[in-house]
């Protein structure tokens, strides 16, 4: 496997992109529009289906800003970037999925678990766009699970993220 860095750097910053805009739509838009996405269903468990923090305006923010941003850049499209954050969203949801199954709190991170799938789906998403091997796809996964530990607790200092990870 050779691993092409400027590729994967692309791939982490929309990845990055993507996961960021429902935080940023959160603080620019406080309470309005939080609309859950499981609008407020509980499971056969008892438990939520997703939690209060999985939004309309988080899914939508996500999906329409990163298909903004990579219309800017000619090797990903508006198209493409609205796959990436829709895959994205997706892990996110099912990430959140499992964590209510688990009695895991809305808001409360499962390292691994959350950067796993909301990082994985989108890159086997445009594996073939992208000329990406299994190996590599795991690869940019674990980066992203990385830098998330590395960035997330900067953002809870300045008061961005409400937990720090």
């Amino acid at each position: 496997m050779i691993l092409d860095w400027k590729k994967g750097a692309l791939l982490l910053l929309v990845l990055g992109w993507c996961n960021f805009l429902p935080i940023v739509a959160s603080l620019c838009l406080k309470e309005r529009l939080s609309l859950p996405v499981d609008m407020g269903a509980i499971w056969f468990d008892k438990r939520p289906l997703f939690g209060p923090h999985k939004t309309w305006r988080g899914l939508l923010f996500s999906i329409l800003g990163t298909a903004l941003a990579c219309s800017l850049v000619p090797a990903l499209g508006m198209a493409l970037g609205a796959r990436m954050a829709v895959l994205s969203m997706s892990g996110d949801l099912l990430s959140s999925f499992i964590k209510r199954r688990l009695g895991l709190r809305p808001g409360r991170s499962a390292i691994g678990l959350d950067q796993g799938l909301e990082s994985f789906l989108p890159l086997a998403g445009i594996r073939g766009e992208f000329d990406l091997g299994w190996l590599e796809i795991f690869f940019w996964v674990f980066m992203f699970l990385i830098l998330e530990i590395i960035i997330s607790p900067i953002l809870y200092k300045f008061h961005i993220r409400h937990d720090p990870y």
